[in-house]
């Protein structure tokens, strides 16, 4: 079941601003995990250290936020070493959407820019059928995603004619875990999504920070 919160995080932001600030969440995530919480504290704790990491519009590289004329794109910003979680950022041009599709994992998904529309889907005699009404993701949004609770659903850019972005982070190196693509009338396509850049941002280099 996806739930989509309203930010009401009251978390200090980074004093360093810009990269700083996924720097900071990616080690206060590690951290997070570390203590092998269960899925459920992943959801809610996480989310909370994500809706910090959105409250702010200060951070994202431009290159991990430029539009693809035809399709949506998807940019590794980091990826654990271990595989435990990875951090992407979605960017949905004018009218772009995904296929319906699944996410063998966890998931959060926080609002940057833009807005987002989230229709879920359940199966139902062979076919796959909108599930309520779609949720709306602004600036500062938290959805949450759980294959255990039905994780099935089609994300589409709510603007026609602006660029929209989300922050997602998964419970793997998403773009190498094998998921599914749905249409409507049941057929199953296996796919793997990778991602559309080739580096990574340089969260490490502290040292512009450290100089005088």
């Amino acid at each position: 079941m996806t739930e989509a919160i309203r930010s009401t995080s009251s978390a200090a932001p980074s004093p360093q601003g810009g990269i700083a600030r996924l720097r900071d969440f990616v080690i206060d995530f590690s951290t997070l995990l570390d203590a092998s919480p269960s899925e459920a504290q992943i959801l809610d704790q996480g989310g909370a250290l994500l809706a910090s990491l959105v409250r702010h519009d200060d951070w994202l590289p431009d290159e991990y936020a430029a539009p693809h004329p035809e399709y949506y794109s998807q940019y590794l910003l980091y990826a654990d070493a271990s595989e435990r979680f990875s951090v992407v950022s979605f960017v949905w041009g004018p009218g772009q959407r995904t296929p319906i599709h699944d996410h063998a994992t966890w998931g959060l998904i926080g609002m940057l820019r833009g807005e987002e529309r989230s229709q879920r889907f359940i199966h139902d005699q062979g076919r796959w059928l909108p599930h309520r009404h779609p949720d709306h993701l602004r600036p500062g949004d938290i959805d949450r995603l759980s294959p255990s609770a039905g994780d099935v659903h089609q994300v589409s850019n709510a603007f026609d004619d602006q660029v929209s972005i989300s922050i997602h982070v998964y419970g793997g190196n998403i773009g190498a875990i094998r998921r599914s693509v749905f249409t409507a009338d049941g057929e199953r396509k296996p796919f793997i999504s990778g991602y559309s850049n080739d580096r990574i941002p340089n969260l490490w280099d502290r040292s512009k920070e450290r100089r005088p």
